[in-house]
């Protein structure tokens, strides 16, 4: 784990020093998957090479296409882009958790007094950060090819993909806890997002879709979170595309923490 050492609160333990605790536990959680990360330059680099292709080979094809709405191409491309991001790296973070179930390391931290809570929080918090990272080289690349937005449009966009990637990462953490090999879970995750992908408009508005397309894409989590960054980065940031956006954002990530943790509870992770 690591050179430090955690020690778990006794029962009558103030809610204070509880959360002292939880806080302490994640630092140590998140430092140590932070560090192998870094030491994978590799990986860093191959993370963002999906999005900087379509930024680069799809943005100009859209540049005198009459996609509707507000904003030009650029305002329509980046922050799906930012959103894909989020949807295809956070949901495969689970492949790490079946690493270290191969390897001995989960069976290891079962014996810890960390709490479980912050062994879940510990690695999503570091998902987030590296697709924060990755979201700034991406708009930073877009800023010089061509896109406008206000400053705060792209910080409403930065907040929408770390909500995102919690909401994900929880999620694929915990269904990595429930399955034994990358063959039963890279299949279910790619089942489940290559739809969500295309319904969410990640790439091109749905209103450019059948009515009946349309339709069914309401029922798609993703499409509010991109509407929502689409109008955030246009400077429409009091509209209700943000309000609906940000509700949907805050309810998934509760909803995907709360299942995450008590999965890694009951597993005993």
């Amino acid at each position: 784990m690591s050179s430090t050492t955690a020690t778990a609160p006794s029962p009558t333990t103030s809610p204070a020093a509880r959360l002292s605790h939880l806080l302490s536990d994640t630092a140590l959680i998140f430092n140590r998957y932070l560090r192998q990360t870094v030491r994978s330059r590799l990986g860093l680099v191959f993370g963002l090479l999906m999005p900087l292709l379509y930024l680069f080979f799809f943005g100009p094809l859209l540049r005198d296409l009459p996609l509707g709405g507000e904003g030009d191409a650029w305002q329509t491309l980046v922050p799906g882009l930012m959103i894909q991001l989020g949807l295809f790296s956070a949901a495969f973070c689970g492949f790490a958790i079946l690493i270290e179930k191969q390897n001995g390391i989960v069976e290891r931290m079962r014996v810890t007094p960390v709490s479980r809570l912050a062994l879940l929080l510990g690695r999503t918090l570091k998902d987030v950060l590296l697709l924060l990272v990755q979201s700034l080289v991406l708009v930073l690349a877009a800023v010089a090819l061509g896109l406008r937005t206000p400053v705060l449009g792209a910080v409403v966009g930065f907040l929408f993909t770390g909500l995102l990637t919690i909401s994900l990462a929880s999620l694929s953490y915990a269904f990595a806890m429930r399955v034994n090999t990358p063959q039963e879970f890279a299949p279910v995750i790619n089942a489940v997002n290559m739809p969500a992908m295309l319904l969410s408009g990640l790439l091109l508005p749905m209103s450019l879709a059948p009515q009946w397309l349309n339709v069914v894409s309401h029922f798609v989590p993703f499409r509010y979170l991109v509407d929502a960054v689409r109008a955030a980065f246009v400077g429409d940031y009091w509209t209700g595309t943000v309000g609906v956006g940000a509700l949907v954002a805050v309810g998934f990530a509760v909803v995907s923490v709360t299942v995450g943790t008590r999965v890694f509870t009951k597993a005993g992770a």
